[in-house]
């Protein structure tokens, strides 16, 4: 056979070197068969025309028929083998090629929203053999069903028997130890301290003192434990006046009575805004001093500790970062209240009102303290007495890191983030957080590291410090690491608080995580309920009832500060709030009693935080919904709108606003058309279209303020004149009180706004040469 393929072969391709081969095809008119004539030439034949074969050729004997069938079948054969490899080994390399992109991310090979991120449903592509792909709803199943009640309850219950875990104190520092221990423990891929160097205040020698002076010598009404830090130090006395919340609508009623407040020492009830606002408000009116009481059940005796600091971080190095090895200027943040502060019982607040002989309270106003009067009366001789003793130290404090590498974008990711630190037992406020952060550490890494989940992107757990203070350990980190965060960090989840009670649901969010936020929901099983979901809680109207942020919340500084969206959730009970967040009362036994689906609870919120930051770091496209921003801004045109007669009375005019607000949603309309035309095969434009999303939030921060004097820049979120709400106010007070007003303020307000949301509109449109510079 081998010498029958070679004969073959040198039949048809054999012959000199020099020569070509002439086919001559003739039909013979005595059959039905023709026969092929060769002639062997020269290059350099001679006579003819070159292409013209010649009239006068050789003819060649008749073939061997059994040779030639023979040649025909061996080469029929290596053809067809030659094919049927091919197709083999190219339906193999797709299969294999799929099975690459499913393991190293770039592939869309889960059932998730590629078309249209909006949506929860996709379909699965088919199974290969191979390394196991994880899709959404396994991985979503996974979470679900690796979360332990258990585990959840052994982390919190790491706080009995304790009496304070104070920032920079041994209790404090033994469990960042703990914290760090378990995250190495968990095999994060790095865990790691971030030292900081900050000043607080902390109690003096003695305790401070509230006492009253009348006709007779001075009686001493209390001298609690509890202080308030950041509180100015000394003894001032004046006249008592009670302002209820110490809102801006609360001193407005004063004014109506004809009350003077200047000079008074002023008297708050805990809620609606934090105390530093109180603060804020009081000394605005020319109060000297502020004592403020619970005014919840079972509070009668509780004194709660609290700071007075309108920011966040340490007040001492505004818009700089606490490292120790940086020289800083002498200066102090403006939100320092400069007038002294202290928190009283509910008890000595009725002794108060019992010795006060002026107006009484509105009806509104009284709630539970007795006999509740507004001030005292014009001939009446009562002062109240006031000495602040705090001391300012020196301390260094440890804010804890553990981080899940993407295996795509380890460069872009989620911070998951729970406060350590607590002045009491802290239960509630810092010991649910911390339970849920570790939980979650655990289970996610385990599901990369036993379950072949390979994340796209990098999920960071936070345990931070001295959030008592302000959230100054997260704001610390903020400030030291600004110039990356914000193009890096594109979701901050808030864990702390997470249950206060069972009936409700409170939820404070950046508008881009509304979408996820509430997609989540909806997979997620009411602890409370036999049958439904979270979502059942919320109602359609739901995003009416997001809570803004206050300076409190850990989350705060990474939205108003840093422009890095966030979403911050919990349980509680609307009518009932637990009374004992920032007290010695703030333990499990009594959280437990507040709710006795406690860990059921924590699970569920675990859950609902877990699946964000997995579907943040699983899905090709995030999920970060950037036509909220649009709604958002036609829902401040809309309350402009009313104002618009009385902007043109002063020579001004809305319209560039509103043209601005359009722009902006040409832009996003104009993302969502690339989006929808690119090739999600492609890292490149995948990662530049993720990046347009990501810097949604931070091109809302008013980029013509400085971060050292106006920290919170956000023109939604953020605080001071630079806001849409400023602007509002400002357009309410000028048709309220019908008298002149700046109008070159009010010029600037609307001129700052509108170039930074007209900045946000280019900023979202990505190239250039895209932008329309024409508004």
């Amino acid at each position: 056979l081998s010498h029958q393929s070679h004969d073959c072969l040198s039949t048809q391709f054999g012959g000199e070197p020099t020569s070509y081969t002439r086919f001559s095809i003739a039909r013979q008119m005595d059959g039905d068969n023709s026969h092929v004539e060769m002639k062997l030439a020269a290059d350099d034949e001679e006579g003819g025309e070159v292409g013209r074969p010649e009239h006068l050729h050789a003819s060649m004997p008749p073939p061997r028929r059994s040779g030639k069938n023979l040649c025909f079948l061996v080469m029929a054969a290596v053809l067809l083998l030659l094919i049927g490899f091919l197709i083999g080994y190219l339906s193999y390399r797709g299969r294999m090629q799929k099975v690459t992109r499913c393991l190293d991310g770039s592939g869309n090979c889960e059932m998730t929203p590629t078309a249209s991120y909006l949506s929860d449903d996709g379909t699965e592509e088919e199974e290969v053999p191979g390394p196991r792909v994880l899709y959404w709803p396994e991985l979503r199943d996974m979470l679900s069903n690796k979360l332990s009640t258990a585990l959840l309850e052994a982390n919190l219950r790491q706080r009995e028997g304790r009496k304070s875990f104070e920032a920079g104190k041994i209790e404090d520092e033994s469990t960042a130890s703990y914290i760090h221990d378990q995250f190495t423990g968990f095999r994060l891929d790095e865990v790691w301290n971030d030292e900081h160097y900050i000043r607080l205040q902390d109690k003096g020698s003695s305790n401070n003192q509230v006492s009253v002076e009348e006709d007779g010598p001075e009686e001493l009404l209390e001298s609690p434990d509890a202080f308030v830090a950041y509180s100015k130090s000394g003894t001032v006395a004046g006249k008592p006046i009670y302002v209820n919340y110490g809102l801006k609508e609360d001193f407005q009623k004063i004014k109506n009575m004809g009350v003077s407040m200047n000079g008074t020492i002023m008297i708050f009830r805990a809620g609606m805004i934090t105390l530093a606002e109180k603060v804020a408000n009081a000394r605005e009116e020319g109060a000297v001093g502020v004592l403020m009481y619970l005014d919840y059940k079972n509070t009668d005796f509780l004194v709660p500790f609290a700071h007075a600091h309108l920011g966040t971080g340490d007040p001492y190095t505004p818009g700089f970062p606490s490292f120790n090895h940086t020289q800083f200027p002498p200066v102090e943040s403006s939100g320092l209240p400069r007038i002294p502060v202290q928190t009283i019982s509910r008890q000595t607040a009725d002794k108060l009102f019992s010795k006060m002989d002026g107006v009484k309270c509105l009806q509104e106003w009284t709630s539970g303290a007795m006999g509740c009067k507004v001030t005292v009366s014009s001939v009446s001789k009562m002062t109240v007495k006031l000495t602040v003793n705090n001391i300012m130290v020196d301390r260094k404090i440890l804010n804890i890191f553990g981080v899940i590498k993407g295996f795509e974008e380890p460069d872009r990711y989620v911070v998951l983030g729970a406060q350590r630190d607590s002045w009491g037992p802290g239960a509630a406020k810092a010991g649910v957080g911390t339970a849920i952060l570790l939980e979650l550490a655990r289970v996610i890494s385990d599901m990369v590291k036993n379950d072949d989940y390979k994340p796209r992107r990098s999920i960071i757990f936070a345990s931070w410090s001295a959030g008592e203070y302000g959230a100054v350990g997260a704001t610390e980190w903020l400030e030291g690491y600004s110039t990356t965060l914000h193009a890096k960090a594109f979701t901050y989840i808030n864990l702390d608080a997470a249950v206060l009670g069972s009936s409700h649901l409170k939820i404070s969010a950046s508008p881009l995580l509304y979408t996820l936020l509430e997609t989540t929901l909806r997979k997620v099983k009411d602890p409370t309920e036999a049958s439904g979901n979270l979502n059942d809680r919320l109602g359609s109207d739901w995003v009416k009832r997001v809570v803004p942020l206050d300076l409190d919340n850990a989350a705060f500084p990474f939205l108003a500060y840093s422009g890095i969206p966030v979403v911050s959730f919990g349980f509680y009970d609307k009518d009932d709030e637990y009374s004992f967040l920032g007290t010695t009362q703030d333990t499990v036994m009594n959280l437990r009693k507040k709710t006795d689906k406690l860990y059921a609870l924590m699970r569920a919120a675990a859950e609902v935080a877990g699946q964000i930051a997995l579907r943040l770091t699983h899905d090709h496209e995030l999920f970060l919904d950037f036509d909220r921003y649009t709604e958002e801004l036609l829902s401040f045109q809309e309350k402009l709108l009313p104002f618009d007669q009385d902007v043109k009375a002063l020579g001004l005019t809305l319209k560039w606003l509103f043209f601005a607000r359009g722009d902006f949603q040409r832009a996003a309309d104009a993302l969502r058309r690339d989006i929808s035309n690119s090739d999600r095969e492609n890292r490149i434009i995948r990662r530049a279209l993720n990046d347009r999303m990501m810097k949604v939030e931070y091109d809302f921060l008013s980029p013509y303020l400085s971060p050292k004097d106006a920290p919170f820049r956000h023109i939604f979120f953020g605080k001071g004149s630079h806001t849409l709400q400023s602007i509002l106010e400002n357009l309410e007070q000028l048709r309220d009180s019908n008298n002149s007003m700046d109008v070159n303020k009010l010029k600037e307000q609307l001129a700052l706004a509108t170039w930074t949301i007209k900045g946000a509109a280019n900023a979202l449109v990505g190239d250039i040469w895209n932008t329309d510079n024409e508004i």
